[in-house]
């Protein structure tokens, strides 16, 4: 049985979708499904965009180059290269990742007061052939108007992650800074400190 096959089945029965729920989805006969689960064809690209879509996998996934998926749901800390008033530092938080297959839901908390340029935030983000997290995100308290997007490439372990954030914040309409993620407090610091190569954060 192809790999295809597999993970069809698999994610179906993750979901909890009969064939019929899966071929409603993607918009074909439920009888093409069971082809497919069996092995017996194999869709053409547009119907595989679609299987993406409605399985919420990556095309590498659906063919079989990725075996397995990470699992980044948890506690996390996140740093942040920000600035308010023209004074650039580096904002060190707890966060908390809520994943459901490869869509996740992010929560960051606030660090310090709101008059000090310190928003909690929530957003939403994709994982991608367990090597990056593309999304946004956007401040929960209603008096921010922070907004933007984030990108973050995976260790392959999956226990960190660094990238960059550009977004709209105090000091402008468009800015962008250095962001990392890992399990640890300590972690996080060390990933700001060779991305910025500072001395230690404060």
């Amino acid at each position: 049985m192809s790999a295809l096959a597999n993970i069809m089945k698999e994610r179906r029965g993750e979901l909890g979708w009969p064939q019929s729920r899966l071929a409603d989805e993607i918009e074909i006969n439920v009888r093409q499904v069971a082809r497919y689960e069996s092995g017996e064809q194999q869709p053409a690209l547009p119907v595989a965009a679609r299987l993406v879509d409605a399985l919420g996998v990556s095309l590498a996934e659906l063919a079989g180059q990725i075996s397995y998926r990470l699992e980044l749901g948890g506690d996390w800390w996140a740093g942040w290269q920000t600035s308010k008033d023209g004074i650039e530092r580096v904002d060190v938080h707890a966060m908390q990742i809520v994943q459901r297959e490869n869509s996740l839901s992010i929560h960051g908390d606030r660090v310090g007061s709101i008059e000090d340029g310190g928003y909690a935030w929530d957003g939403e983000a994709k994982l991608w052939d367990n090597e990056s997290i593309l999304g946004w995100y956007r401040a929960s308290d209603g008096a921010v108007r922070s907004k933007g997007t984030m990108y973050f490439a995976l260790h392959p372990q999956g226990q960190s992650a660094q990238g960059r954030w550009v977004g709209q914040s105090y000091d402008g309409n468009l800015i962008s800074g250095w962001s990392a993620m890992a399990r640890t407090e300590e972690e996080v610091q060390k990933i700001m400190e060779d991305l910025l190569g500072t001395e230690p954060l404060k």
